[in-house]
């Protein structure tokens, strides 16, 4: 606790804490492809239908930009056998993170109170994960393989002993200060032996499956369409690494995924 009292200001408990990431280090870009031209259009209330209709219409024009993450069995293989860890998240990671002003005019939108535009990064805009990743890559560079893996806005700090975690814990916090970057106080675990990264338990020991979520397959109800089939395969292969002979297991599933395969789960 004497650490994160020292460095308090890399703590919030409410969004008005958060001053965002200096925007000399990180922006948001909304990339549009060269021959992309907007339309103007009639205001009109659009079904879901519809909805996914101007979705993909709009993924087409946007140009991509491919910064890959982490690769998760690579990020748990680096935790294990640590004998301390702190576990860090970021407060509404996203919103940390501003938009270009050039950019922001394509986020307009019309509701009830007027037209606005976002002004920081939100959820489900395309590229937001490829940007956030690439600078908490670039916020936490010199430590990242060193003593500390970074998924998104999920910081684990690592070590074998308690004193170089105190001592790692601290320049962590010290590059979040220097960013602007606000860590979440209530969903942060400090020194500790054991905790959740990813959907996994990571012990000293070894990577083990968190219960919880073998309880939501155990309880799933039997697949009725082929969507449900796709669900079910997506939650356990998650964790095939921790099942023996996965894809001979699974195959009588997979088959019902053929086409023109007639459903029958009995």
């Amino acid at each position: 606790m004497q650490v994160s009292r020292q460095h308090k200001k890399a703590i919030g408990w409410r969004l008005s804490d958060l001053p965002r990431i200096n925007p000399s280090i990180c922006m948001h870009n909304i990339l549009m492809e060269e021959e992309a031209r907007p339309i103007r259009q009639r205001q009109r209330r659009m079904n879901s239908t519809i909805l996914d209709v101007v979705k993909k219409k709009l993924n087409q024009l946007t140009r991509k930009d491919h910064f890959t993450l982490p690769f998760i069995d690579k990020v748990l293989e680096k935790l294990t056998g640590k004998s301390h860890y702190c576990f860090l998240d970021g407060f509404s990671g996203y919103m940390q993170i501003h938009i270009a002003p050039e950019d922001q005019h394509k986020t307009t939108f019309t509701c009830l109170f007027g037209t606005f535009a976002y002004t920081h990064m939100l959820f489900g805009m395309c590229n937001a994960s490829s940007t956030f990743q690439r600078y908490m890559t670039s916020i936490f560079s010199g430590l990242l393989q060193d003593c500390i893996e970074v998924f998104m806005d999920d910081f684990t700090v690592y070590t074998t002993s308690f004193d170089a975690c105190m001592e790692n814990l601290s320049w962590v916090l010290i590059r979040c200060i220097n960013t602007n970057l606000v860590l979440n106080f209530e969903k942060c675990h400090f020194m500790v032996t054991e905790g959740i990264v990813l959907g996994h338990l990571v012990p000293s020991k070894g990577i083990e499956v968190e219960k919880s979520k073998i309880d939501i397959i155990t309880s799933l109800p039997n697949p009725t369409s082929m969507w449900e089939v796709c669900s079910f395969l997506g939650h356990a292969g998650f964790y095939r690494r921790f099942i023996k002979n996965f894809s001979k297991i699974a195959l009588p599933l997979s088959k019902l995924l053929q086409k023109d395969m007639d459903f029958n789960f009995d």
